[in-house]
């Protein structure tokens, strides 16, 4: 209860302009003096208990039924702790330029806007706080305390654009479980030192982090898990010294960074299994550390040149369509091979989801480059008789995939067969019997393990020429049996 005879001037100021809403102005108009970082100064005249601001905030003062009451007051500094925890509070409060000695709660009240606005606040509890209207931070510095945002409600936008938040624990934001109504606004130059927690925050009017700056070296710079959103914006100059995490998360519609730098830890981004309609990985560098999208799904992917680090996990990750910066976009295979070789070890599946997007578009040779590559990498992790027949396979077909080598093959030993036998004089295997030798279908006849043109039947050799026969029909089954392999499994798998 409010005795009037024991506010200052200061109060008796917000005390009467409460009931109608007016603005209480206490700032010089020198920016120096207004500064809250030098709050501390402030005289009495600049001076309100934080039990004044309580009281009208709970009721206090709320005379006048024609008008609608209001706290609004900028440039003062509020001393005492502002404890409004599990109140019902049923009036806008709006602190502007001003500074509050002690961290500020609203643990588990029930309130309408809250605006503290370029002031300096040690910290804020809104836990469990249901906010029926919107929660403005815009600007404001908290340098010795977090704010905390556990399963509240905030029906309007959450604002903390220019915030600076230096929490010295190791989350500067923490709103796991957090609902919003509206959007999630962090930008034009806000910073955390700290990380920023949000695990399974519903955000239906999405998270905007342009341009902000997020610190915490060797931790988590962005929690993110299983949130449900439709647009995360970490871009223009978004930078993140610590890994960003959005494992599960389901994003609607739109996931950038784009002219974003990540770095600071092991692991740069991490999405395993998250969900988004489109993933924009156009980067301002090459992050500093691992990028880890297993499991995840995307319905487009944009990348750029120096999107990727040296290690891309990337087993299991599902993506509709592919968009570059690179020119030709989509064309430059090889660049996607190397690409899928950052993964780490082998893993059949990048290889056949890329294989995958360039048959969808049409590049069915490109399609069938990056399946032989899956082919080769494969034979690196085999047994040394696996890998001989796998050299064998890609030197004769390219493992199916190529099978005019096989016919290449077959030309040349036809050709140099028919010289070969053409020079010399073979042994007739019966006197009289047999059709008359050609030294074409003869090599035919050795290469072709099926089919007979009479000839091999009818003549030998002796001496060296005999070796070449017998080489031959070796070469002749084994090419045989690599186009038969080699085509079962493009069949197979195609």
């Amino acid at each position: 209860m409010l005795i009037y005879g024991e506010l200052t001037a200061a109060e008796h100021a917000l005390r009467d302009s409460f009931p109608e809403g007016r603005w209480v102005d206490l700032r010089t108009g020198e920016p120096e003096d207004d500064d809250p970082a030098t709050g501390a100064r402030w005289g009495a005249d600049r001076t309100v208990r934080a039990e004044v601001v309580a009281a009208l905030l709970l009721g206090g003062n709320t005379e006048r039924p024609s008008s609608v009451a209001s706290l609004r007051l900028a440039g003062a500094r509020i001393t005492g702790r502002l404890d409004l925890a599990g109140a019902e509070i049923g009036h806008l409060l709006w602190l502007k330029e001003c500074r509050l000695d002690q961290p500020v709660s609203f643990n588990a009240a029930s309130t309408r806007t809250i605006r503290i606005t370029r002031s300096r606040v040690p910290g804020v509890d809104a836990g469990l706080a249901r906010i029926e209207g919107r929660l403005d931070l815009t600007g404001s510095v908290m340098d010795t305390g977090r704010l905390s945002l556990i399963n509240a409600y905030v029906a309007g936008e959450l604002t903390l654009d220019e915030a600076r938040i230096s929490a010295p624990e190791p989350w500067a934001v923490f709103a796991g479980g957090l609902v919003m109504g509206g959007g999630v606004f962090c930008r034009n130059g806000f910073t955390a030192r700290g990380g920023i927690r949000l695990p399974g925050a519903q955000l239906p009017g999405g998270l905007f982090m342009e341009g902000a700056r997020l610190e915490s070296p060797g931790g988590e710079a962005l929690i993110a898990d299983n949130v449900t959103t439709t647009v995360v914006h970490l871009s223009e100059g978004f930078s993140a010294t610590g890994t960003v995490r959005l494992r599960g998360a389901q994003i609607s519609d739109l996931l950038t960074l784009e002219g974003a730098t990540l770095g600071g830890g092991d692991t740069a981004l991490s999405g395993v299994g998250m969900r988004v309609g489109t993933l924009d990985f156009t980067l301002a560098a090459q992050p500093a550390g691992a990028v880890n999208l297993q499991g995840a799904t995307a319905a487009v992917l944009h990348d750029g040149e120096r999107s990727w680090p040296e290690e891309v996990r990337l087993d299991g990750f599902v993506y509709g369509a592919l968009h570059s910066d690179r020119t030709p976009p989509q064309r430059d295979v090889a660049h996607r091979l190397g690409w899928l070789r950052r993964n780490p070890g082998y893993a059949p599946q990048p290889y056949e989801q890329l294989a995958s997007c360039y048959r969808q578009a049409g590049h069915d040779d490109d399609a069938r480059r990056v399946l032989l590559e899956k082919q080769r990498h494969r034979r690196s992790t085999l047994n040394a008789p696996g890998r001989v027949w796998g050299y064998l396979l890609d030197a004769a077909v390219g493992y199916g995939y190529r099978p005019w080598l096989a016919a290449l093959w077959m030309t040349a030993l036809c050709l140099l067969g028919s010289l070969v036998f053409s020079a010399r004089s073979p042994v007739q295997t019966k006197d009289g019997e047999g059709a008359p030798f050609n030294s074409l279908f003869y090599t035919l006849d050795l290469l072709f393990p099926i089919g007979d043109f009479g000839q091999r039947g009818a003549w030998h050799w002796t001496g060296a020429t005999q070796w070449l026969s017998y080489v031959l029909i070796a070469i002749g089954w084994l090419l045989t049996t690599a186009v038969v392999a080699g085509v079962s499994r493009t069949l197979s798998r195609n």
